[in-house]
């Protein structure tokens, strides 16, 4: 066992990421998603409610795939707990539970080792269960459905680190997302940089904005040409 092997992986993460992920966290998902539409890239996902926690969440993916039934024999760990192991600071963890059944596919123990380990937050595209354990901890999880079943003996972790999708978008471990009270939006490792990079200059053509409005500038002048024409990159 190496030095490695002790550290905590958020540490690890390459430099080129973390700075990726510090830029996502100062946009929101209303940018994301115009800076999306100006590169005509599909994805942004609404209606997925953050049901605890009350800050916006963006890191690197790390993903669950859950299955339906009892894990093979020998297969002794919880579902979630290699994800935390996993993750920290700069991590979000992204479960596929579409099996059906009604079990949690996220709960109170994996809610508290996953803030111990800073990880930023949880989307569950399934059942999420102790959510009020979460809200009392603060911990982020946006999922649509919420239950008190356990997923003992009806669902069980396939794998961790493996392609999923989430209401019906393909995501790989290593990409990016934001997610906040407007949307959820994946962003592919590949596209990340002319994503941020686009949705920066819409943010700073926004504040020049606000900055004319707050200035006494009519409404009707602030908003002509330079909103309609954003998206277009003029």
């Amino acid at each position: 066992m190496n030095e490695s092997d002790h550290q905590d992986p958020a540490l690890i993460v390459p430099s080129e990421a973390r700075e990726r992920v510090t830029r996502l966290r100062r946009l929101d998902c209303c940018t994301v998603s115009d800076a999306r539409d100006r590169l005509k890239i599909l994805g942004v996902i609404s209606g997925i409610p953050q049901q605890s926690g009350s800050s916006r969440i963006a890191g690197l993916i790390i993903t669950v795939k859950l299955e339906r039934g009892t894990a093979p024999a020998g297969a002794v760990r919880h579902l979630g707990t290699t994800a935390i192991e996993a993750g920290g600071a700069y991590h979000v963890i992204a479960v596929e539970q579409r099996t059906g059944v009604e079990a949690g596919s996220w709960g109170g123990l994996l809610t508290l080792g996953a803030k111990v380990k800073g990880i930023a937050g949880v989307l569950a595209d399934g059942p999420v269960r102790d959510i009020d354990e979460a809200r009392e901890a603060g911990f982020p999880v946006f999922t649509r459905a919420l239950t008190a079943m356990t997923a003992r003996g009806r669902v069980y972790e396939q794998a961790t680190n493996v392609p999923i999708t989430m209401w019906g978008v393909e995501v790989s471990p290593g990409d990016y997302v934001i997610a906040d009270s407007s949307a959820v939006i994946f962003i592919k490792a590949g596209d990340i940089d002319r994503v941020l990079d686009t949705a920066e200059d819409i943010a700073a053509r926004e504040a020049t904005m606000a900055k004319a409005i707050l200035a006494g500038i009519p409404m009707t002048q602030v908003m002509a040409s330079n909103y309609e024409n954003m998206l277009k990159g003029r």
